[in-house]
């Protein structure tokens, strides 16, 4: 059997079309590098992109809250984002075909969010809260955890030599990645949000397959607290109402 058959034969190369939610992430992220690094801005605390970049402090003490979100978009050089890219077209095409794209979107940014928000509270015990963060690997670790249990005993080739199953090779790489993060360096390539990622991608699944799935959703609780809200005045100005009502007609007379 050739190489090129084996790969295809052990899932690395994805068949078929990309589906809408891969194929989205992938061209936005070339396309924000692409616009940083050609107009030279790329650079941890510049301008626009030190705007877009985690940085706990600035989350925390000036509430740039969209940072949890931007800096999944942003990546400091080719090897960055080559093996992000390549990892999210290897693992994430199969999550998407099973899950539809609606809910593969979620996941996706709920582990991306679910890291950022890793990254800040560790880096404020741990580390440096000035420092910043940057890449879409906190993401990209939620699906390969997510990838694990959903296909555990599927093969992929490790350094592109030798077959392991996939279990075994999250496995390998969160213990690398913990051990990492016992000595976080200043590389903008945070080992927390690697450790994020793939505590939010195992909480995901097993909220998934539980019997009160788990649902990311932000918007819906925020809509009831509204009506909510909106209910408890309404009632407070009838109430005020009817007190005013009974000032003006007297006791009731039965």
């Amino acid at each position: 059997m050739s190489y090129r058959s084996r790969v295809r034969d052990l899932g690395l190369v994805p068949a078929g079309p990309l589906p809408e939610g891969v194929k989205w992430l992938l061209i936005t992220n070339v396309a924000v590098f692409l616009f940083f690094y050609l107009g030279g801005l790329v650079g941890y605390g510049r301008g626009l992109f030190g705007m877009l970049e985690l940085v706990p402090r600035a989350v925390v003490d000036f509430f740039m809250v969209w940072q949890l979100a931007t800096y999944l978009f942003l990546h400091g050089g080719f090897g960055h984002i080559i093996w992000n890219m390549l990892t999210l077209w290897w693992f994430g095409v199969d999550l998407e075909r099973t899950w539809g794209t609606r809910r593969f979107l979620k996941f996706y940014f709920f582990c991306g969010v679910g890291a950022g928000v890793c990254v800040v509270i560790l880096d404020y015990l741990f580390g440096n809260p000035s420092s910043g963060t940057i890449g879409s690997s906190g993401a990209i670790f939620g699906i390969l955890m997510a990838y694990a249990m959903l296909f555990p005993d599927n093969q992929v080739l490790w350094a592109f030599l030798i077959p392991i199953k996939v279990k075994y090779f999250v496995a390998i790489i969160g213990a690398v990645t913990f051990l990492m993060s016992l000595s976080p360096g200043e590389s903008g390539i945070s080992e927390f949000a690697h450790l994020g990622g793939l505590l939010f991608g195992y909480l995901f699944v097993r909220g998934m397959r539980s019997r009160r799935p788990f649902a990311f959703d932000v918007i819906g609780p925020a809509q009831r607290g509204y009506r909510q809200w909106k209910l408890q005045r309404a009632k407070r100005k009838f109430q005020v109402y009817m007190r005013k009502k009974g000032g003006d007609r007297g006791p009731w007379v039965n």
